[in-house]
């Protein structure tokens, strides 16, 4: 799962014992060595489902890393693209990462900032986010989704993909339950917490929680990811527009 230039394992746990900011201050370096990563293909099929509903003029990429979304967006937006994020570290692995502008592309900026408390308003026709909810505890959603709502244009669109639910006779099931649970014990027992959980943003809820913010929900189905044996979408794109 890790390349030998990955993180070690001494250098894991020492991260996964830190904050969730300071461990990815640590893990930045390295982050795209490890299968945290948001894999290309999740974001090429983003960017192929998000280009009939265009052109953007400006773009966000909530929680960036380091810099993946955003270079997705590049082709996306015609004015500037930001990525935001809590982590120094992150940030200064994303700037490092994502090339400059070409003469005629977006301009790209690098925010730090709590994506629960966004700093902006009104000044973006298109929000994504990757691989970073389960950073974010259930009740800290609405938060969340108010700040994308509030930084979107009339009409602006927050996009992001969601897989659906692991049966109970997928291996990865019982790894996500496992996972869950072990860090939900390091919780319990070691300050600062890391949060980190991989079942704590189901379709569900996340939906109920769009709308309350302000959003029309719709799904579009990722294809390129395949169905499952009942004919449903394996990933789907959700689509949230502000009205």
């Amino acid at each position: 799962m890790f390349s030998s230039q990955g993180p070690t394992l001494r250098e894991l746990a020492v991260q996964a014992l830190s904050s969730t900011e300071h461990g990815y201050d640590l893990l930045a370096p390295k982050f795209d060595r490890t299968p945290f990563r948001t894999p290309g293909r999740f974001l090429g099929a983003t960017a192929d489902a998000l280009r009939p509903l265009g052109p953007f003029e400006s773009g966000l990429d909530v929680c960036c890393g380091t810099g993946a979304g955003v270079e997705a967006l590049l082709p996306l937006c015609r004015e500037r693209v930001t990525g935001v994020d809590f982590s120094a570290g992150m940030l200064a692995a994303a700037e490092r990462a994502v090339p400059g502008p070409g003469p005629d592309g977006p301009a790209v900026e690098w925010v730090r900032a709590d994506a629960r408390a966004l700093p902006f308003a009104g000044g973006f026709d298109l929000a994504v986010s990757f691989g970073a909810f389960g950073h974010f505890l259930p009740a800290e959603r609405p938060a969340l989704f108010a700040g994308v709502h509030r930084a979107l244009r009339p009409g602006g669109i927050f996009a992001f993909p969601i897989g659906a639910p692991q049966s109970f006779a997928s291996p990865w099931y019982w790894a996500l339950l496992g996972f869950d649970g072990v860090m939900r014990a390091r919780n319990l027992l070691w300050r600062p917490p890391f949060v980190m959980y991989y079942r704590t943003f189901p379709l569900g809820g996340v939906r109920a929680d769009l709308v309350g913010a302000g959003f029309d929900v719709r799904l579009r189905p990722l294809e390129e990811f395949g169905r499952g044996r009942d004919g449903s979408p394996r990933w789907r794109l959700v689509v949230a527009t502000k009205a």
